[in-house]
């Protein structure tokens, strides 16, 4: 009997023990955050806004020197998706040990048919991101939130969304371990919505555009419900953003180690765009690819074209816009690195350009049916812009560039379906084939 009290003691003791603390923070090679205004530093934190001047704050490291080929040669024989990187992003070096949906490495697409329908004679790519674990390139960028809210003891995982990275929370949430709560403007694509609600978690909708939902994210984390939340695209928004450096490494490292001449990336915040740049300074300064000149070149929907039209006006501000597009993805009205995009493409030599709703849905025609790609509505608004610049002369067809293609067509069918469907209706018969001029 005194033994099996022992014993019952033994478990309540363990049961109410105190339990041991989360291990150490672990963010690689990050040091800190800097402010993108005023250059002061803050403690890596789950923070946003510089305390000194609000300006948005980014990750800063302090990364390995002076052996570039090693660094080469470490990453190469990294796993296949974007931990391979692991040394040049905010994460620890056992990130793989982790559960993660493992996003990124997709592929590189040697676009020769499109080049030719485009008379692009320089060399033409597409970085086809529908391939990620939900066919979005945010996966990119939740699996390095996931990471820094891990880091910071973090419980919930949330976010402000046009579609697509609500399904990528939903995702990672559940397969690291966390409840997530996302919410959505309340008339987004229905295949957005399905993809964000199918993993289990709370999706809720907002009745008004995606400016209204990121205004009540940010009004949410400020109350005691948002306690142990980590929104992915408020508090966590420095990591989270690092995570749209890696298709740069990818695009150089899947190009031989070097730099394009072109890169054509879509706009909606703005944030892809801005850390591709940052992607392609690091790697240089690292020695891991050849310094040259490179442009990058922005990509709107004219229906949501605040930065374009900021661009084309000569002006550094960026006024919002209330959206109007079937690119919904893209449909920020206010986008935050707005001013960020102006800078790098005027100091790269790029331009910032838009096209309406019928040029979208032709681009994602045409780059379906040279590449087989299907694109969503984002994808759509890049080709069609890419053709723009094109035949501008804003862009010289012979020279090498690169189009991101972000998510899958599968998400955005209904921008297509009204002019997309079977080319003929049959009996099943020969004659019926024959007549309608299809043998």
């Amino acid at each position: 009997m005194r033994r099996k009290g022992l014993a019952i003691m033994a478990v309540q003791t363990a049961d109410t023990a105190t339990p041991a603390p989360p291990a150490a923070p672990d963010f690689g090679p990050a040091v800190a955050l800097s402010c993108r205004e005023c250059g002061e530093r803050t403690p890596l934190g789950p923070v946003f806004a510089c305390a000194s001047c609000f300006g948005p704050l980014e990750v800063a490291y302090e990364f390995p020197t002076g052996d570039p080929e090693g660094l080469r040669k470490r990453i190469e024989a990294g796993p296949d998706n974007i931990w391979r990187y692991a040394p040049l992003l905010p994460v620890p070096a056992d990130v793989t040990d982790k559960p993660n949906l493992n996003p990124g490495f997709t592929k590189l697409v040697k676009a020769d048919r499109l080049a030719a329908e485009l008379g692009v004679t320089g060399g033409l790519f597409v970085k086809d991101d529908s391939g990620n674990p939900t066919h979005s390139f945010k996966d990119r960028v939740v699996a390095i939130a996931v990471e820094a809210a891990r880091n910071f003891g973090l419980t919930t995982l949330s976010c402000s969304s046009t579609g697509n990275l609500a399904g990528a929370v939903g995702a990672a949430a559940v397969r690291a371990g966390f409840r997530s709560c996302v919410f959505i403007p309340h008339d987004l694509e229905a295949g957005k919505v399905v993809m964000a609600a199918v993993y289990g978690g709370d999706l809720v909708g907002i009745e008004g555009t995606y400016d209204d939902v990121n205004r009540f994210c940010s009004e949410l984390i400020g109350d005691p419900i948002g306690e142990g939340w980590g929104f992915t695209n408020v508090n966590l928004r420095p990591y989270y953003g690092e995570g749209s450096k890696t298709l740069a490494y990818e695009i150089c490292e899947q190009l031989g180690w070097r730099l394009p001449d072109n890169i054509i990336v879509p706009i909606a915040s703005g944030s892809q765009l801005t850390k591709i740049d940052k992607g392609l300074q690091e790697l240089i300064k690292l020695g891991l690819v050849e310094e040259k000149p490179y442009r990058i070149y922005g990509a709107q929907a004219e229906g949501c074209s605040p930065v374009s039209a900021a661009f084309k006006a000569g002006h550094d501000v960026v006024r919002p816009v209330k959206p109007d597009t079937i690119a919904k993805s893209l449909a920020i009205g206010n986008p935050a690195d707005g001013p960020y995009v102006l800078d790098i493409a005027r100091r790269t030599g790029g331009a910032v350009e838009d096209v309406n709703d019928e040029q979208v849905v032709a681009g994602i025609k045409l780059l379906a049916r040279t590449e087989g790609i299907f694109a969503e509505t984002a994808g759509g608004v890049t080709i069609g812009v890419l053709k723009k610049l094109i035949e501008t002369g804003l862009l010289d067809p012979s020279e090498e560039t690169v189009a991101i293609n972000t998510g899958d067509g599968l998400k955005t069918l209904d921008a297509v379906a009204p002019t997309t469907g079977p080319t003929a209706v049959i009996r099943p018969s020969l004659d019926s084939f024959r007549e309608a001029g299809l043998a």
